[in-house]
């Protein structure tokens, strides 16, 4: 068998690369591939690339990028240029380059430069015209903001397509929607224009390069305070970086993505030169809070976004980045007091290879990042499986067999909706937890209905004693491909789990409620991510301590105290509030023993937690001394499934965690 052989591949860095043990190596590229998808799942889009290469050939995988000005060459009058955006390009400048160049530019009046948005429509037309018989350039930023404008400037580039300026041309720039519905720009011109995207630089380097070749000597040289102006646009080059970098770990990375841009990062150097001017000493606090509240900070709409924004600047932006004593990065020291092209040759000699650690985040992110890309790749390739029973070949079992099927399962294992009269009839006292279990209930028999309705209603179709509607097509085509039908996620909870995994948990959370709701007697250890909604169980864990100590509710806040023990060690509810369990971290793990924060293990990408006990107490008793305020997410897409904010012991200082992007989930 060969363990160690086997245990070397599994923890290579690039498995795909390494060969297989003993008679493993023989195997087909294909059957590689199934083995490799089977033991380390986030390598499979670097291993789909190998196969690529192997079978293609090695250009099927460049991503190499066509120098603008030869697709300049191809462009007329009658073929504009297209710019599909992405977050962190900017194609104008390649634009305004070759101008420079031809001779086109603002200050000799042949350039046209529109940036679109409310009554911007007007000027665009004329310049338009201008350019049309003078044969100037135009160019069309944003035409995705005037989306009643765009059938009119469809007509413009086909009026002016025959007879103008040999000279005449037209750039426009959109940004890419995000649905197939959202497509609002016409036909004629994404047919008749050269479309051009630009994917920006990836990986910490050709970022940092990229955001100091907005810069040259002579700006580094512009403020009398040489050596604190160069020192801190060095750090904000990072900085820039970094924010824009970060998106890939997705919502490890930010909780909503945001379009960092350069001109953030060039009127941050701005505001910077002008304070430096203005005050004898560098007025750090201001600084940070103009980089990381308003410039940078003015994109964010996340409260926690924010603060990992502010943590950032916090370590970057501090008086021992002048003195040369501040490391920006595990490895990466601030440079020394040098010139523009010492900067470039420092990031080339300086900068430790691509990591996590750049960002402040630990490896496992990469992991989990790198799964979910691979996921999405697998789900992209089986929706496009032929689903007509012809087209498999040889297929022993139909679509609509398959369906049926599952069908029948569902139904027969889905138990009777809960009787809410019965239920309610058997407390004397509705306290706030009893009031909970009566939600919880009326939620699920809301979903469990529509469940059995839209089941029932689809056997009935496949029967051919009902017609099949829309919705139920889509239902069915959710079924055959394992997804969670959308008439049952707008009743359900946020999950991300496939069908059968989601159905699963259904049952265990049905479970949960029955024995819940024949005596509500608080369960020994209460299984939180079981909720639609775990805020009114922690409201009223302080609904209940307020009440029977007749304190002001809006004076309450929780204590979180972490066990050492599993939910099977606890036998009775605690004479405080409540234990619950269900919980896992991400970006770091509990230490049982020390009670604290600590860094993850490699490969474990999200530890369970212990049993938790949560009581209320008063706000004045809160000792925030050494604790991580760690947001609680239903799910790994975190956003918008916040639930609430546990305070956690931490040795470390609260800001690693907070950019090791540390969180409780309720769901993995």
């Amino acid at each position: 068998m060969s363990p160690k052989r086997w245990k070397k591949l599994i923890k290579s860095d690039c498995p795909e690369r390494e060969k297989f043990p003993q008679e493993w190596k023989n195997k087909t590229p294909l059957q590689r591939l199934c083995m490799m998808r089977a033991l380390r799942p986030d390598r499979m889009n670097y291993a789909i690339a190998a196969f690529i290469e192997e079978k293609l050939g090695a250009k099927y995988v460049e991503a190499r990028t066509v120098e603008f000005s030869k697709s300049f060459e191809e462009a007329s009058p009658s073929t504009p240029i297209f710019f599909i955006l992405s977050p962190g390009v900017n194609p104008l400048k390649d634009v305004e380059d070759l101008g420079k160049k031809l001779g086109v530019t603002l200050g000799n009046g042949n350039f046209h430069n529109v940036s679109l948005g409310q009554g911007q429509e007007v000027v665009a037309e004329q310049a338009m015209d201008t350019a049309a018989g003078q044969g100037h350039w135009v160019v069309l930023q944003n035409i995705h903001l005037v989306k009643k404008w765009l059938p009119a400037l469809e007509k413009k580039l086909e009026h002016y397509s025959q007879g103008s300026h040999p000279d005449y041309r037209v750039f426009m720039s959109a940004e890419p929607a995000a649905t197939p519905a959202a497509h609002i720009i016409p036909q004629g011109i994404l047919e008749s224009s050269i479309k051009i995207t630009n994917e920006p630089p990836t990986g910490m380097q050709a970022n940092l390069h990229k955001a100091l070749d907005n810069f040259n000597q002579e700006a580094l040289e512009m403020c009398s305070k040489e050596a604190e102006f160069k020192a801190i646009l060095f750090s904000l080059c990072y900085f820039h970086a970094v924010v824009a970098e970060r998106r890939k770990f997705g919502p490890q990375g930010w909780n909503k993505i945001y379009p960092f841009n350069v001109g953030d990062l060039n009127i941050s150097v701005s505001v910077l030169y002008n304070y430096l001017e203005a005050n004898s000493k560098v007025p750090w606090e201001d600084l940070r809070y103009l980089f990381g509240e308003i410039m940078y900070g003015g994109h964010i709409t996340d409260d926690w976004d924010r603060r990992l924004c502010i943590s950032y600047l916090e370590e970057l932006m501090q008086p021992e980045l002048v003195d040369g004593e501040l490391t920006l990065a595990p490895g990466f020291p601030a440079p020394p007091n040098t010139d523009y092209i010492g900067y470039h040759a420092y990031i080339d000699e300086m900068m430790p290879p691509e990591s996590p650690y750049l960002y402040g985040l630990h490896p496992n992110a990469e992991i989990g990042f790198l799964t979910t890309t691979s996921e999405n790749l697998f789900r992209t390739v089986f929706e496009m499986q032929p689903r007509d029973a012809g087209a498999s070949g040889g297929a022993t079992v139909t679509p609509e067999e398959k369906v049926k099927q599952i069908v029948d399962e569902i139904l027969e294992k889905l138990p009777d909706d809960f009787n809410m009269l019965e239920i309610m009839n058997k407390v004397e006292e509705r306290t706030p937890y009893v009031i909970v279990a009566f939600q919880e209930c009326e939620r699920m028999n809301y979903l469990t209905g529509e469940m059995k309705r839209s089941l029932k209603e689809l056997d009935l179709g496949l029967k051919g004693e009902l017609t099949i509607t829309g919705d139920m097509e889509e239902l069915q085509n959710a079924l055959f491909l394992d997804q969670v039908p959308r008439i049952w996620t707008q009743r359900a909870y946020p999950s991300l789990q496939g069908l059968s995994a989601w159905f699963a948990d259904l049952l265990l959370r049905l479970r949960e409620l029955e024995t819940w709701s024949t005596d509500f007697v608080l369960p020994s250890s209460v299984w939180l991510s079981g909720f639609f909604n775990p805020q009114s169980f922690l409201t009223a864990i302080m609904q209940s301590t307020a009440r029977k100590n007749e304190l002001p509710l809006d004076k309450m806040c929780l204590q979180c105290d972490v066990t050492k023990k599993h939910k099977e060690d606890f036998s009775s509810a605690p004479r405080e509030g409540a234990y619950v369990h269900g919980l896992f971290m991400e970006g770091a793990r509990w230490d049982i023993q020390q009670g604290i924060i600590m860094e993850s293990r490699l490969k474990e990408l999200f530890p369970t937690m212990p049993v938790v006990n949560i009581r209320a107490i008063t706000q004045d008793k809160q000792d925030m001394r050494n604790m991580y305020e760690c947001p609680v997410y239903k799910t790994r897409t975190r956003g918008p499934t916040y639930v609430w904010t546990f305070n956690l012991k931490s040795k470390d200082k609260p800001a690693k965690w907070t950019l090791a992007g540390v969180a409780l989930l309720l769901q993995v």
